[in-house]
């Protein structure tokens, strides 16, 4: 009973349009009384208890400092320096400009850990350069939105750094290398399909219309940008700082390339950066420590031990269990962002990951790209809805496309399920 009321009032509370930080609370708060109705009001102090258990730990100090950095950037012209080195190297043949826009996004991923934020950025640059030459608005779209799914895969990544304060056995290090080989494949499996249709309908047929920047002058200017994944990863490997420490260097970073090396942010713009992004860590904030009454209320009271025993029972195996649970990912990832997917069902895949005894860091980048491929699948797709608002264009009016590279990154992420040394040779090679 306390368990039907648990996800049945949470997913009543969501369908009613209460925010997802309230629906986890009270739907926490409310298991919780039932099971401690003979405590009185004591049973629930641990509401708060948890609540500032959820967020008071060391990894989540790097979750705003990682936030500032993509808003840092973002307004750094860093995107278009990108973009135009970018052109310099694949020169302006038909199909080329969607591959610049995924190859641009990857690079981003490196220093933002948001696919919104990353889609919005590259769209900003590419979605109108894109209709210049040809392409359809829809498939401009469809091409951003896609990929800015791979920022959360390659670190730093917001959804990497959650993870890891709730799975033991998966540090932020381990996390953030883990997903380099996984987010470049995902690429190059959007990079394929991008251009395939690109040169199969004839689109990008101005692209040879298009000044090509010179290499050399191109290549000093983004620099700066290139650099920033590189001192991120290449510090902690090091031992310079940790990750904690990483972001903080990379918001210095960031703000000495807009200040003082392109000149594209004042001293005025940085209040309006610093709240931003204190805004956007507030709300993720306060979704985890709403979270963490939810995840307590599953983890003590037992709930989710029936499902594990279901599941086992059922004959499905360790392959037939995972490839459910990724298929219901997909599904959940249409609605809800990455963070909130995590919070809400960790505390119920933990003890089945313990159970099969699947790696802690090869499951969470596996969760993390089927999380990525709901971002940009239709009807709620956070980062297709972006890319679509900037090319003013209805988000239905992606669907022919949108499929070609959804299968593309599925078949990445199965191949990454069968394989999992493409998530964990790295990790390992350098001793995370």
């Amino acid at each position: 009973m306390t368990s039907l009321t648990l996800f049945g009032l949470f997913v009543l509370l969501m369908l009613a349009g209460v925010p997802i930080a309230a629906a986890l609370g009270i739907g926490g708060i409310v298991a919780i009384a039932m099971a401690n109705a003979d405590a009185q009001w004591f049973g629930l102090m641990a509401v708060p208890e948890n609540m500032q258990g959820s967020i008071a730990k060391y990894p989540l100090l790097a979750l705003p400092m990682f936030v500032l950095v993509g808003s840092v950037f973002d307004r750094a012209g860093v995107a278009q320096r990108l973009v135009d080195f970018a052109l310099a190297c694949v020169g302006r043949s038909p199909g080329m400009l969607p591959l610049v826009a995924i190859t641009v996004a990857i690079v981003l991923g490196g220093i933002s850990g948001s696919g919104p934020a990353n889609a919005a950025a590259v769209g900003g640059v590419m979605i109108a350069t894109m209709s210049r030459t040809g392409y359809p608005a829809p498939f401009s779209a469809s091409v951003v939105g896609a990929a800015a799914a791979t920022d959360i895969l390659i670190p730093p990544s917001i959804a990497f750094i959650v993870y890891s304060v709730y799975v033991p056995g998966a540090s932020v290090p381990a996390m953030f290398a883990a997903g380099v080989l996984p987010g470049l494949l995902a690429g190059l499996a959007l990079m394929v399909p991008a251009v395939w249709l690109s040169r199969r309908h004839g689109w990008g047929a101005h692209e040879r219309d298009l000044p090509r920047p010179p290499f050399w002058r191109s290549l000093r200017e983004a620099s700066w940008g290139l650099a920033a994944p590189v001192l991120i990863l290449g510090g902690m490997r090091v031992g310079w700082f940790t990750p904690t420490e990483a972001a903080v260097v990379a918001v210095a970073y960031g703000i000495f390339i807009g200040l003082a090396v392109h000149r594209t942010i004042g001293w005025r713009d940085l209040y309006p950066i610093f709240r931003e992004a204190a805004e956007i860590s507030a709300v993720i904030m306060i979704v985890m420590a709403l979270a963490g009454v939810f995840a307590y209320s599953v983890a003590t009271l037992g709930l989710a031990d029936p499902l594990v025993q279901a599941l086992q029972a059922s004959g499905l195996g360790s392959a037939g269990v995972l490839l459910a649970l990724l298929a219901i990912g997909i599904v959940v990832g249409m609605f809800l962002d990455g963070v909130s997917i995590f919070l809400i069902f960790l505390p119920l895949l933990y003890p089945l990951m313990i159970a099969y005894r699947w790696d802690p860091v090869w499951f969470g980048v596996l969760l993390t790209m089927v999380v990525a491929i709901g971002q940009f699948t239709p009807p709620m797709a956070v980062n297709l809805l972006v890319a679509s608002r900037l090319a003013n264009v209805r988000i239905e009016q992606t669907l022919p496309y949108i499929g070609w590279l959804v299968l593309g990154f599925t078949l990445a992420t199965v191949l990454v399920g069968v394989a999992p040394w493409l998530a964990l040779w790295l990790p390992r090679s350098l001793g995370f």
